[in-house]
C-alpha cells in the first residue's frame, strides 16, 4: 500500500491510499522515509495556493523528501538499490536560455516537486514511495542519516540565497525572519564565515532556534529600541520572513553600499518598500529563488555539522499528517517539522 498526503483545496488535507508507481524509462521508485513541511506546503493547505499559483486539482504535497533507492525503469543508472537517497526536487528544462547560462534555478519551464505552478500539476514526494527521474537521486555522504539529511532541500534554498549576496567573510549579516528558512540562512552564513550574524523575529522560541542556527545577536522585530542591536551597520541583509517590515528593516539597517537578498516570497500583488533608499545609499537589492548545485553542498555540510538536529522540532507519521502541518504552523514552538514514512 502506497500511502500519500494529498492537497484537495484551501484546509482539506487527506491522507489516501495512492496506486503503486512503477518507474518509467529513465527513472528511479524511491521508498520515502521523511519529508520535511515546507512553508509553501503549509500555504497550499491554509490558502490553496502560494502566491499566484493555485490549485486546480488534487496534489501531493512535498518537495523536502529523502529515502531508499527500490528499483530503476528501463535504461535509468544511479545509486545503487537499497542506498538511502536524498532526491533533488527541480527537473529543468535544459534548453532554455536561463538553462543555457548556468541559472537553471530560474528555468522558465522547470517541474518542482509538489508545484501547482503548472496544470496538471507536478505531484509531490509525501507518499511512501515515488518514482521520479533517476537523475535527480542524490546518495547520502557517508555519516549523514536520513533524518539531517531531510534538511538538504531548504539549506541549499539558504546557501544560495548567501551565495546571492556576495563574500560574507568577515562580515555583518543581518537575517530577518527566523522561521525554517531563515534559520537554515543563518547557519549557511555561519559556514561561510560571517563574523556577526544578527537575526530578528517577532517569537522569542524563533529566536532561540536562531541562536541555535548560530545567530550573534537575536533582536524583536517590533521593537526598534531592543537592546540587542548591535551598534554597527549591517554589511548584508537577508530578508527571510516573506513581509515588506521586513524587507523595509534590511534596508533601513544595511550600511551604504550594502546589499539586501529578498528570499521570502512576498505576497501576490504589489508590496510597498523604501525605494528611495535604494538611490540614496546605492543599495544592491537581489532576489534569490531555490537552487541548483547548492543542493550537493547542502548534503555535505549536514554531514559535517551534527548541530543542525537542533533545528528539527518534531517528526510525525506521516498518518498523522494533518496534525503535524498544525504543529509546523506554529512558529511559537516549532520550527522543522518532519514526516515520517516508515511509521
Amino acid at each position: 500500500m502506497v500511502l500519500g498526503c494529498v492537497i484537495h483545496g484551501q484546509g482539506d488535507l487527506r491522507i489516501e491510499e495512492l496506486p503503486e508507481p512503477e518507474p518509467a524509462p529513465g527513472q528511479a521508485l524511491v521508498a520515502i522515509r521523511y519529508g520535511g513541511i515546507c512553508g509553501s506546503d503549509l500555504h497550499y493547505h491554509r490558502h490553496g495556493g502560494v502566491g499566484d499559483f493555485r490549485l486546480q486539482e488534487p496534489m501531493v504535497l512535498g518537495h523536502e523528501v529523502v529515502g531508499t533507492v527500490v528499483a530503476y525503469g528501463e535504461g535509468a543508472t544511479g545509486p545503487a538499490v537499497g542506498t538511502p537517497v536524498a532526491v533533488h526536487p527541480a527537473t529543468p528544462c535544459g534548453v532554455c536560455p536561463e538553462c543555457s547560462d548556468g541559472r537553471a534555478n530560474v528555468c522558465r519551464d522547470t517541474r518542482y516537486l509538489g508545484s501547482a505552478a503548472r496544470t496538471p500539476h507536478v505531484q509531490g514526494g509525501f507518499a511512501s514511495q515515488i518514482a521520479v527521474p533517476a537523475v535527480q537521486l542524490r546518495a547520502l555522504p557517508e555519516g549523514l542519516e536520513p533524518r539531517r539529511a531531510a534538511l538538504a532541500e531548504p539549506l541549499a534554498v539558504a546557501l544560495h540565497a548567501v551565495r546571492r549576496a556576495g563574500a560574507v567573510k568577515g562580515r555583518h549579516v543581518l537575517v530577518t525572519g527566523a522561521g525554517p528558512i531563515g534559520c537554515l540562512t543563518i547557519a549557511a552564513a555561519r559556514a561561510a564565515g560571517a563574523a556577526t550574524i544578527t537575526a530578528t523575529d517577532l517569537l522569542p522560541r524563533a529566536l532561540e532556534f536562531a541562536a541555535a542556527a548560530g545567530a550573534t545577536a537575536c533582536v524583536r522585530a517590533d521593537d526598534p529600541d531592543d537592546p540587542n542591536w548591535p551598534s554597527d551597520e549591517m554589511d548584508v541583509a537577508i530578508e527571510a520572513s516573506g513581509v515588506a517590515a521586513g524587507l523595509d528593516t534590511c534596508l533601513r539597517r544595511v550600511r551604504r553600499g550594502g546589499v539586501v537578498v529578498q528570499l521570502g516570497m512576498l505576497p501576490p500583488g504589489q508590496s510597498p518598500f523604501a525605494g528611495n533608499l535604494l538611490v540614496a545609499r546605492e543599495i544592491e537589492l537581489r532576489g534569490a529563488l531555490r537552487f541548483h548545485a547548492e543542493f550537493d553542498d547542502a548534503l555535505r555540510l549536514l554531514a559535517a555539522e551534527p548541530s543542525f538536529d537542533a533545528l528539527i522540532s518534531g517528526v510525525r507519521s506521516a498518518r498523522e499528517a494533518v496534525e503535524a502541518f498544525g504543529q509546523a504552523a506554529d512558529r511559537s514552538q516549532s520550527c522543522k517539522v518532519l514526516l515520517d514514512f516508515a511509521n
